[in-house]
């Protein structure tokens, strides 16, 4: 089976005074997170999606999704959890518990506010999770990175032909991701940031799925808008 997970359980601080999680912030009269829900609803593949908010807004996100695509057995709401490694827990906990996990699943991790995903980076995501058990989308850097250790002075300038910028889908087979997730050590859970940290922590391949320049992450008010812009362009076209 092939899942999906939207991570919507941030509360999006960096956004500045905005009460509203930046997921809710509406573009093009839509919210952000309608914008995501939709390149996943559309897409075949999947058996079923589970959006994962903060548990305040888990009822008025189910009534946006309603709103958006009608009633439907396809979509289902569920708190998310005080980590993103935790919400990741609670999304394959509820679908093992709801469709049991057979040895092929795979589960298909995306941030709700990358509204621009293309339909051949879910599907390459799919694929790569399906041959490999792990895969991670990403983009050659762009920029030079420096690295500092202490804040104030460069450490170390790495080669920038070996680096890439981690976007979302990160894909897994849910049974391994499972039992990964199960033999972490108490030092491992506080230094990790994703779910692709865990198989790498573990000496696990992550394989690279090709992003898009475009498949931007909405974090910031200039972000808001950059993607209002991308919206209005694709509008035009």
């Amino acid at each position: 089976m092939v899942f999906a997970a939207i991570m919507a359980g941030g509360t999006g601080t960096r956004m500045g005074n905005s009460e509203t999680p930046k997921q809710y912030l509406k573009l093009a009269g839509k919210p952000i997170i309608i914008h995501t829900l939709e390149k996943f609803f559309v897409n075949p593949a999947f058996d079923h999606i589970v959006v994962l908010t903060p548990k305040t807004w888990v009822a008025h996100t189910d009534n946006l999704i309603k709103e958006a695509v009608g009633e439907t057995d396809k979509v289902t709401v569920i708190e998310g959890g005080a980590s993103r490694n935790d919400t990741l827990r609670n999304a394959v906990a509820f679908f093992e518990e709801t469709f049991g996990l057979t040895d092929d699943a795979v589960i298909v991790t995306h941030d709700a506010v990358r509204p621009f995903l293309t339909r051949r980076i879910i599907n390459e995501n799919i694929e790569a999770a399906q041959k490999y058990g792990a895969c991670d989308t990403v983009v050659p850097a762009t920029d030079t990175i420096v690295e500092s250790q202490d804040g104030t002075v460069i450490s170390q300038i790495p080669d920038r032909s070996t680096l890439y910028q981690g976007q979302t889908p990160q894909s897994f087979n849910c049974k391994k991701l499972k039992a990964l997730m199960a033999s972490l050590t108490e030092e491992e859970e506080k230094i990790l940031t994703d779910g692709c940290k865990i198989f790498t922590l573990k000496g696990e391949p992550v394989y690279l799925v090709r992003g898009e320049q475009s498949n931007i992450k909405i974090t910031y008010p200039f972000d808001m808008k950059v993607a209002a812009t991308m919206i209005e362009g694709a509008i035009e076209e």
